[in-house]
């Protein structure tokens, strides 16, 4: 597997960015590519991607340089392996409630010792078997990026045990559910303010795994400035791409409109 560029920045102490990726077009990666991002969040928890284009979408990162980061729509072996299999360079896998379900991710994406993923054959991660197996698992475990989400209040009990598992490299925060978990009435709401600091505070006090966080996000705003200041390694920035298309057409229209 060749050099994942999120992982490279998450090592040297930057703040990596990404895009997200939920218009069913892999057109939309290769655009967040030469724009200059670091990453392409592809989506498949809140999409209908099907696997045959989440390849076409690592497929894409890889001719623009990117890390290819796929969210999986759960915390299923059987899915990571396939979308490993791919060439995807990071998997983020959803609402991890616990040590136990940090450590099923962990086991389902890094190879022996540190994991139990399937050795397959001539796969597109192994460049079709140009790569020697031994090889192949080597780099993967090195290169791979594994995030894990903490989005329930189950999670948040257990942020700790969560952050000391060997393996995950970055703990996101989800912060729309982790809203809904608090009962929170919306941004000002101190619950989240509280909450999203004493996460961050305990990645900090573990020092394994680092930080994700959204940027601009609606239902918890941060700038570059906030980010840096909870330390977030890793962030996927707002708007989505569906809202981007759609606040430009309807800028248009209203500018048309006004004219009128």
């Amino acid at each position: 597997m060749h050099k994942n560029r999120l992982k490279e920045k998450i090592a040297q102490g930057k703040l990596a960015i990404g895009a997200f990726v939920t218009l069913a077009d892999p057109a939309v990666v290769e655009m967040i590519g030469l724009a200059g991002y670091d990453a392409a969040y592809i989506d498949m928890e809140h999409t209908a991607f099907d696997m045959r284009l989440v390849q076409d979408m690592v497929r894409a990162c890889d001719v623009v340089g990117i890390c290819s980061l796929v969210r999986v729509p759960e915390n299923n072996p059987k899915t990571i392996l396939r979308v490993l299999e791919m060439g995807a360079q990071a998997v983020q896998v959803p609402h991890i409630s616990g040590r136990e379900d940090a450590l099923a991710a962990v086991k389902a994406v890094r190879y022996g010792p540190a994991g139990e993923r399937g050795v397959g054959g001539p796969t597109r991660a192994a460049r079709y078997g140009t790569v020697p197996v031994p090889e192949h698992m080597r780099t993967s475990n090195a290169e791979i990026v594994l995030s894990v989400m903490v989005e329930d209040l189950e999670a948040l009990r257990q942020l700790e045990d969560i952050a000391a598992v060997d393996g995950v490299d970055l703990i996101a925060i989800g912060p729309n559910d982790l809203t809904q978990a608090l009962g929170a009435s919306g941004p000002d709401d101190p619950q989240m303010k509280e909450t999203v600091e004493g996460i961050a505070a305990s990645i900090k006090k573990v020092g394994k795994a680092r930080l994700a966080f959204p940027m601009n996000a609606a239902a918890y705003p941060l700038d570059v400035a906030g980010l840096r200041r909870l330390g977030v390694a890793y962030s996927t920035c707002n708007p989505t791409d569906i809202d981007r298309l759609m606040m430009s057409f309807r800028q248009q229209v209203k500018g048309i409109q006004e004219q009128l």
